[in-house]
């Protein structure tokens, strides 16, 4: 599972100057989860992540390399919530290694894509206390409300991102996860906007192929995504012998 490889990569490269600060997972320490949907409003709030027409990106990606995601960690580039006093930028980045998944060949596409999304669907089942999370898949944001209850109570990037991980290997699939907040100022928004819509293309195309997209790529609107993507092309002809 290495599509989504090359963008791991180059994620980092959008992060800006400042110094990254590394959380080993410590479920012990994951922030209370409310176990649904809590609403936040504007005069409990603290401040918002990616609000005020701030930019903001969110994305997750898959991969089985462990290079790329060697251990449990959250990831935080820029102030962290105790640190923070009003409106920011803001990104959450999700990095999942998982396991080779089990019936998944050059031929069978579906374990794959069920893989992807059920790891994917996690995201909307992370219910942190006094955080409430808003996002748009149209135009790729996440924008997050704190109640200053959660910021007094001594909310942090750490003890979410444990909440976040601790969802995620609920997922027998899942092998390590690194969670990455970013709210440096000079850090490229519009750059992880941009891989955040690649995801989703990729993401896409997966869908077409199951559904039986056309093999000639001259009429085919999804070819820069097999182009760009290192084994999509494999993956597109293997579902159609």
């Amino acid at each position: 599972m290495e599509l989504y490889n090359a963008i791991i990569r180059k994620a980092e490269e959008s992060f800006g100057s400042s110094a990254a600060r590394r959380y080993p997972y410590n479920p012990a320490n994951a922030w209370r989860d409310s176990g649904s949907a809590e609403l936040v409003m504007l005069r409990d709030a603290a401040f918002e992540l990616g609000g005020d027409s701030e930019p903001s990106a969110n994305f997750s990606c898959v991969t089985t390399d462990e290079s790329l995601v060697p251990c449990d960690e959250t990831v935080v580039i820029g102030p962290d919530l105790r640190e923070i006093r009003g409106s920011v930028p803001f990104a959450r980045l999700v990095f999942v290694r998982t396991e080779e998944v089990k019936g998944a060949d050059e031929t069978d596409t579906e374990p794959v894509f069920r893989a992807i999304q059920d790891i994917d669907f996690v995201k909307y089942h992370v219910f942190p206390e006094g955080y409430m999370v808003r996002t748009s898949s149209e135009s790729f944001k996440e924008q997050v409300r704190v109640s200053s209850a959660a910021v007094r109570n001594g909310i942090s990037f750490e003890r979410v991102g444990n909440d976040y991980i601790r969802c995620y290997k609920k997922n027998p699939l899942v092998k390590a996860v690194r969670v990455v907040f970013v709210t440096a100022r000079d850090a490229d928004y519009k750059a992880l906007a941009k891989d955040a819509k690649d995801v989703r293309d990729i993401s896409l195309t997966l869908s077409k192929i199951l559904e039986g997209m056309p093999t000639d790529c001259s009429a085919c609107t999804l070819k820069p995504i097999c182009d760009e993507v290192e084994g999509m092309k494999e993956l597109h002809f293997g579902q159609k012998k």
